[in-house]
């Protein structure tokens, strides 16, 4: 993965202030902020009987960032926490901050415990210690990214935590390059929040400004020009369920140097300009992974699985190296590489045989925004490349995602495609459809008079539904693991039953569907009750009972609906088909159909002599639906929960 989204340190950092506009921002030094009264701040202290419930109050958060034309620059970060529980003073009392040496430099101007009333409890930390960001033992990213990591005495409920520090920004990522986000409301309430940006009156930064409910000054003097955005007590905002983004709740300030996307491309061009260059030794390999390929399609399928699969990832960012890709050979000749490594591989090989192939630079989260250009939104790399039925994106560090394919995450995202000659397409990444990612799950066999099934359980999964799967089913088992898996595969279709005739796939071959069947037998589905033999459903249903409590109590609500976040934009399929013994009818539940703007339901319950029949089928939604549709939400999770069906009554001779 691409470094592109290290950032200077940031706890929880959000916005704002009631200050006076400064000509250009206050100079913040271990002895003070000039534009600040502590005294004055620390008398916007609460009374905690009335905030009972919150763990700490934001009695400051304050930003004074200021950039230069080359993208050098200082940012400077104070908050001042009033502590109201125990939780919160252990989350409290550990403070931590990262920065890259080689760019930046790191102050901590000061870090005091104080008293209600002001009194100093402490004016150091306690401990203080330095080291390398740790290394993951899977995917591991090796970074010169250093941690400090201070220990503060005397936190307690009661007591003010006071702190701030500086990241002096001495050689940007890219040349010009600046982008510095600050949210308003924190989650918290905020007695006071200032972000004040000074930057060279020649400069206009991109600003976007969010929900913004008061307004910005701006003020020039002696060649600089200052913003700044100050307001008081911004209110803790009442976390809604499914709240979506955006919305017309939360206010956030970015700032952004005036550049291009065209700028970020021509940059990464230049920069990776020498690194798809094919050894002999490479082009040999590559004879060898397309040897038998009947197409060029086929080549390229062949190719991609190879560098999916075959390199471990493993991330050099030191320096440099977190934006500019190792070359081919070097890949070959370690078989490891990060996005950008495995990406520049591909590319140079798929250029090799002749195809159109670019690097593309998005965030791995689908989360850039495209209308700020900066390196800080990238914090990936994939491929493309042009086929005759129009562009494919590949994702090389996703191994088990099928060429053509993108994982969930990344689909519907904003990225650039970089051109050889350093111009670029800003592209919006394709996106499956909901009922592309779906699930098929079925279950077919016969009941004995004594309630025990013998049958078949399969299930298929596509789109974003086949990756449980093919992760379950990544490597070679053993006879003992093999067993363990059928058992435990049967179980979590009937408790008790055993199963046989497991038949799977290689999770790895991508070209392999993701299905697994396998026989049941000796499963007891059927119980006693009242002289009457009831079914227990083998197939599941969608439980939506503390969903519906839990957003009935948060209404009216404020933010939008995220329909995706109810169940999921996928398709699933459950389908219960039995045979009874003779003469066995049961006592069917009511059908159930619930469709709208979040999405189908249908449950269908019915028997045809001997056979009966159990369906459910949900489709889901994706994207925001006004907050004003609570109630129609609700109706359709009622009529859902009218299908939490769990038994079914078996009348016979």
């Amino acid at each position: 993965m691409l470094p592109f989204s290290v950032r200077t340190p940031v706890l929880p950092l959000l916005i704002c202030v009631a200050a006076n506009a400064w000509a250009q921002a206050p100079r913040i030094t271990p002895s003070g902020d000039p534009s600040v009264r502590s005294d004055t701040i620390y008398r916007l202290a609460v009374d905690p009987a009335e905030h009972a419930g919150e763990a700490f109050v934001y009695l400051l958060d304050d930003g004074v960032v200021r950039f230069e034309a080359d993208g050098r620059g200082t940012r400077t970060y104070r908050q001042v926490i009033q502590i109201l529980t125990r939780e919160a003073a252990e989350t409290w009392g550990e403070l931590s901050f990262s920065y890259l040496p080689g760019r930046e430099r790191l102050t901590v101007n000061w870090v005091r415990v104080l008293r209600a009333n002001g009194d100093v409890i402490s004016n150091s930390p306690a401990h203080e210690q330095e080291s390398l960001a740790p290394v993951a033992e899977q995917a591991p990213v090796y970074t010169d990214l250093r941690v400090r990591r201070l220990s503060l005495g005397g936190v307690a409920p009661g007591t003010i935590v006071d702190y701030s520090y500086t990241t002096e920004i001495k050689q940007p990522i890219m040349p010009r390059d600046f982008l510095s986000p600050w949210r308003v409301t924190t989650g918290r309430l905020t007695r006071r929040s200032r972000l004040i940006v000074d930057v060279p009156a020649s400069m206009t930064p991109r600003i976007k400004e969010t929900n913004l409910d008061f307004p910005r000054t701006v003020t020039e003097q002696g060649g600089r020009r200052t913003y700044v955005w100050a307001t008081a007590d911004v209110p803790l905002i009442d976390p809604e369920p499914l709240a979506a983004q955006p919305n017309a709740v939360e206010v956030g300030i970015d700032v952004g140097a005036p550049i291009a996307w065209r700028d970020v491309a021509a940059w990464y061009a230049q920069l990776s300009r020498d690194r798809y260059a094919i050894t002999p030794t490479l082009e040999r390999r590559l004879g060898e992974i397309v040897a038998g390929a009947r197409t060029l399609e086929d080549s390229l399928r062949q190719v991609h699985r190879w560098v999916a699969q075959d390199f471990r990832y493993v991330s050099l960012s030191l320096g440099i190296g977190g934006y500019q890709p190792r070359t081919p050979a070097a890949v070959l000749e370690t078989q490891y590489g990060d996005c950008k490594d495995k990406a520049t591989l591909f590319v140079a090989l798929a250029r090799r045989m002749g195809v159109t192939a670019y690097p593309v630079l998005l965030s791995s989260t689908a989360t850039a925004e495209r209308e700020l250009p900066s390196t800080r939104q990238f914090d990936h790399m994939i491929a493309a490349v042009e086929r005759p039925g129009g562009r494919l994106y590949l994702d090389l560090t996703a191994d088990l995602t099928p060429y053509g394919s993108l994982p969930p995450d990344e689909q519907g995202g904003f990225a650039l495609v970089v051109h050889p000659d350093g111009t670029a397409d800003s592209v919006t990444l394709p996106q499956d459809s909901v009922t592309a990612n779906r699930s098929d799950i079925s279950i077919v066999g016969e009941l004995s008079p004594a309630g025990v099934f013998s049958g078949r359980f399969t299930r298929v999964g596509m789109g974003s539904r086949q990756y449980p799967l093919r992760q379950a089913f990544t490597h070679t088992m053993s006879a003992t693991e093999r067993t363990e898996l059928i058992r435990a595969l049967a179980n979590s279709v009937i408790q008790g039953a055993s199963g046989d005739s497991l038949v799977a796939f290689d999770g790895r071959d991508l070209r392999a569907p993701a299905r697994i069947s396998l026989a049941i037998q000796n499963g007891r589905v059927t119980s006693s009750a009242g002289g009457l033999d009831v079914l227990t459903l083998p197939i599941d249903f969608l439980t939506v009972s503390g969903l519906i409590q839990d957003l009935a109590s948060h209404v009216p609500r404020r933010f939008p609906i995220d329909a995706e976040g109810i169940f999921g934009a996928f398709e699933l399929n459950l389908t219960l088909q039995l045979t009874l013994p003779e003469g066995w009818r049961a006592r069917m539940p009511a059908d159930v159909s619930a469709s709208g703007a979040f999405g189908t339901y249908a449950a269908t319950y019915v028997q045809q002599g001997r056979e009966l029949r159990v369906s459910r089928r949900f489709v889901g939604a994706r994207g925001p639906q006004p907050p004003e549709r609570v109630g129609d939400l609700l109706s359709w999770l009622r009529e859902i929960g009218r299908d939490e069906v769990r038994y079914v009554v078996l009348d016979h001779p």
